[in-house]
């Protein structure tokens, strides 16, 4: 049975094997991606006992805007409804914020979040500056 916590109980070591599971380069900066986890507003993970095999990350600026930045689930854990129950639990936590928003990194993710409630901004562009150079 999957738990779910918002305790920062992650090893950065668990959270390297977690993010190298679905290739995101990420996981490439362990050091730097546990302390930016630990710093974050909201970290929601999934265990299979002690095992770290889903995390959701949401930044927030306490009262308007929460942007949820991290949903995935280990592979051999895919399929198992753990990123829709870490998308849910995002969702009542903010639930009186005025905006929940995301980016889902590939338009192959936008059902996904659709069946979550989320829609699609009709003029939304996504933006971003990508600084991988440095992985201290």
């Amino acid at each position: 049975m999957i738990q779910y916590t918002e305790e920062k109980i992650f090893t950065k070591d668990q959270i390297e094997h977690l993010f190298l599971s679905v290739h995101w380069i990420s996981g490439e900066y362990p050091e730097r991606l546990y302390k930016a986890l630990l710093h974050s507003s909201t970290v929601i993970t999934a265990w299979d006992g002690d095992r770290l095999v889903g995390l959701l990350r949401a930044l927030d600026d306490s009262e308007m805007l929460a942007y949820i930045h991290y949903v995935l689930v280990d592979p051999q854990y895919q399929g198992k409804k753990i990123a829709g129950t870490l998308v849910e639990k995002a969702k009542e936590i903010y639930k009186d914020y005025v905006y929940i928003e995301g980016m889902p990194e590939e338009s192959k993710n936008v059902p996904f979040y659709q069946k979550h409630g989320f829609q699609v901004m009709k003029d939304g562009v996504p933006i971003v500056i990508r600084n991988y150079g440095n992985r201290h």
